[in-house]
Parts: C-alpha cells; sequence; structure tokens
C-alpha cells in the first residue's frame, strides 16, 4: 500500500447492505431529479422552439407588409407624380384658355371703341328737306341695306334678249317655247325662247371702320372747280384744324365732297367740331364735316336668279340686217295673238359677233356694249 491509499481498521458503514442500499435509493433521487430537470429543459426547449417559430412568423409576416407598404408607398408616388403632370398640364391648358380668353377681350374692347365711334359719327350724307309722300308699312318690313346689281350678260351669236313690261308676258313667251316670227312675204323663222338666269348676290355682309384720313362735307352749296380748290385750302390750313391734303374729291351723285389727308390725327377733331365756316363765292357757307366711312365686304353668298321679266331666244339664222330681223323679232312678240306684250327693251346680236347685255337696277335692262 501506498501512504495515498486510505488505511482503516474499521469496517467501512457504505459497504453494508443498509449503506448500499441508502447509496442506491440517493441515487435514485438524483436520477429521478435529473430525469425531472430533463423534462423541464426539454419544456423550455420546446416552448422556445415555438416562441422562436412564432417570433419568425412574425418576422416573415412584418416583412411582407414592409414589402407590400414600399409598393403602395411607391404606388402612391408615382399616381402623385401623375397628378401633379395633370395639373401641370391643366394649369397650361388654363393659361392658354386665359390668354385666348384676354385677346378676345381686347378683341371685343376693340370692335367695342370701333362700334362707339361708328355710333358717334353722324350719317354721312348732305341734310335736305325731304317731303314723304308713300304709304307706311310695317317696321319690321323694311329693309336697312339695298343693293342694286349690274351684272354683264356675254351673248351668244344668233341669240336676242327680249324684256317685257310685265312678268307674265315673259312666262307666257316661255311655255310657248317654239315661236315662228313671220319676216314678211312668204318667209318666216322659228326662235325658242329659254329663260335668263343671272348670278346674284343673296347675302352681303360688309364691315365699316371710319377712315383715319378722310372727312366727308355736305351742306354745300353748287360746286365748281375754283369753289373746290377753296375748299381743300381751307382745311389745309392748321388753324382751321386741318393739314396737308392728299385728294379733294367731288362727289357728284350726292353733291358732297371727300377729302384726304397725307397724315393722321385730323379727322377726330374735325368731326368734333361738325359744323365749319368755309369762304365760297365770296360769302361765308356753313359746311358740315363727318368722318367717311370705308367698308369691306366680308360675307358673299350667291345664287342663280331667273329673270322675270327677260327671255333668251335662241337659234336666230343670219339673214337680213341686224336692225331689220331685230325690228321683225320686236313686232312679233309685241303682238297680243302671238302670247307677246309690252316690250321695255330688245338686244339681237348676230351669228359670228360678240356683245354682252347689261343688267342693273331693279329692273332688268338690255344694254349693247360691243366687245
Amino acid at each position: 500500500m501506498s501512504s495515498d491509499e486510505d488505511f482503516s481498521l474499521v469496517p467501512n458503514p457504505g459497504n453494508t447492505l443498509e449503506g448500499i442500499k441508502a447509496q442506491i435509493n440517493k441515487y435514485k433521487k438524483q436520477h429521478e431529479q435529473l430525469l425531472e430537470e430533463q423534462r423541464e429543459l426539454t419544456e423550455s426547449r420546446d416552448n422556445r422552439r415555438k416562441i422562436t417559430q412564432q417570433f419568425r412568423q412574425r418576422h416573415d409576416t412584418m416583412e411582407q407588409n414592409l414589402k407590400a407598404d414600399r409598393q403602395t408607398h411607391r404606388d402612391q408616388i408615382a399616381n402623385e407624380k401623375l397628378n401633379v403632370d395633370v395639373l401641370k398640364q391643366d394649369e397650361r391648358d388654363l393659361m392658354k384658355e386665359v390668354r385666348k380668353t384676354q385677346a378676345a377681350v381686347e378683341e371685343e374692347k376693340a370692335q367695342n371703341q370701333q362700334l362707339t365711334g361708328q355710333a358717334d359719327v353722324f350719317a354721312a350724307v348732305p341734310e335736305r328737306k325731304l317731303v314723304f309722300t308713300g304709304l307706311t308699312g310695317n317696321t319690321g318690313d323694311r329693309r336697312t341695306f339695298d343693293m342694286k346689281p349690274r351684272v354683264v350678260y356675254p351673248m351668244e351669236g344668233g341669240t336676242a334678249l327680249v324684256t317685257f313690261e310685265e312678268e307674265h308676258v315673259a312666262k307666257n313667251i316661255l311655255s310657248l317655247n317654239n315661236h315662228q316670227v313671220d319676216l314678211g312675204g312668204e318667209s318666216s323663222i322659228t326662235v325658242e325662247a329659254r329663260p335668263v338666269f343671272l348670278m346674284l348676290p343673296r347675302v352681303v355682309e360688309i364691315d365699316t371702320e371710319v377712315c383715319p384720313q378722310r372727312i366727308l362735307i355736305s351742306n354745300l352749296p353748287k360746286m365748281d372747280t375754283v369753289a373746290l380748290q377753296n375748299l381743300e385750302i381751307h382745311f389745309s390750313k392748321t388753324k382751321n384744324g386741318g393739314g396737308e391734303v392728299d385728294t379733294c374729291e367731288m362727289l357728284s351723285d350726292s353733291g358732297t365732297v371727300v377729302i384726304t389727308f397725307v397724315k393722321t390725327g385730323f379727322v377726330e377733331g374735325l368731326a368734333k367740331t361738325q359744323f365749319h365756316k368755309v369762304m365760297l363765292y365770296k360769302a361765308l357757307h356753313r359746311v358740315r364735316v363727318t368722318p367717311f366711312l370705308n367698308g369691306h365686304i366680308t360675307n358673299l353668298k350667291a345664287q342663280m336668279t331667273p329673270c322675270p321679266r327677260t327671255v333668251l331666244l335662241t337659234g336666230i339664222p343670219a339673214i337680213m340686217e341686224r336692225e331689220t330681223l331685230q325690228d321683225h323679232m320686236e313686232i312679233h312678240f309685241q303682238k297680243n295673238g302671238n302670247g307677246g306684250g309690252e316690250i321695255d327693251a330688245i338686244l339681237y346680236n348676230p351669228l359670228g359677233q360678240h356683245i354682252s347685255a347689261m343688267f342693273g337696277g331693279a329692273s332688268s335692262e338690255n344694254k349693247e356694249d360691243s366687245g
């Protein structure tokens, strides 16, 4: 035996049966405690695994929600950008509308000023005393504008135009169509009556504006060249409110004078004064000055219109002198027995010649215009 080994002569109680049983019981208890601790650790492990799994599920759910929120946020940003672009486009469109409206307002203001200026203009006609002897009618039937066109109608050779005084005579001649004209003896010709259509204006719209360089002078005595020169000299002087005159023109149909200045700036002052005393024929005459209105056609619509009193005769052969044949036709169509009546005008164009008829005024008339 070595010195390290314990040596005792007293017997070891653990080596006895009771000691061994006590140790076995002790170890059983320790084993049971270990099993219990193992069960607790196993339960704790399982609980921790469940908690870990729950946390992972929550993590995955939160991550998915976060991704969805990010996508939603990106979609919202994209939608907001689209809305901003739409608003910017709307703003640009509104600005265009605003500018267009402003331009329209300015145009309306300009037109209003123009109309106001025209409203302030006195009627540019000479003052005359008139006595009305006609019949009154409904004001709704009156025409504010009357235009008498003058139309040049080219005639073919071997034709004639006949204008009757009554419309029903022309209708009767057209209904008979073919007419046999007696030329004396046993000679005669057969002509065909056709309606005459002219291209006449149906709607005419004229826009007027005050001319900045012209004035219209009325209330004048009978003017001659000297008086016209005196009138021009008067309105060319600065002390009389005028300036350098370009032209001075007499309108013979109305007895008025139109003066055109070289520069602008004189019309308004002269028209505002309205009446001016001018030395004419060694005496002062009180003349009237009004602005001159320029006009241009803004709308013109035409239509083919039949002449109510005029017919066209065709198929006329050149078998005798022009005047003689025209007299025979006039005699024929004046007779009631031939369906005719009183003739206002007749024009015959032989074969091989070129002439034109002039239609003008309230009634149609035939005038020879050799071409």
